[in-house]
């Protein structure tokens, strides 16, 4: 098991009622099993979470995609795309 500290911003943060947590996975774990793991707590996580929804993801401060390995300890922060103007 390795543990992997997550941050959730903006409306995620709001929608979780949660801004950080420990969240422990399988040794060998990616983002994409850690999205998993977090939609199977089921209602807002499931569906702010969910196929189609948009959300961006930065492991150790560099964006991330779904197969990317994680590590004891990364930080993972899980946030909406951001526009600006």
């Amino acid at each position: 098991m390795s543990t992997v500290n997550v941050l959730y911003f903006a409306r995620l943060r709001e929608a979780f009622g949660v801004s950080a947590e420990s969240v422990s996975l399988d040794e060998g774990a990616t983002v994409g099993d850690l999205i998993r793991h977090l939609q199977e707590r089921g209602d807002s996580w499931s569906s702010e979470l969910g196929a189609g929804r948009p959300f961006r993801i930065a492991v150790n401060q560099e964006m991330a995609a779904a197969q990317h390995k994680l590590g004891e300890g990364d930080e993972v922060a899980i946030f909406p795309p951001v526009t600006g103007g």
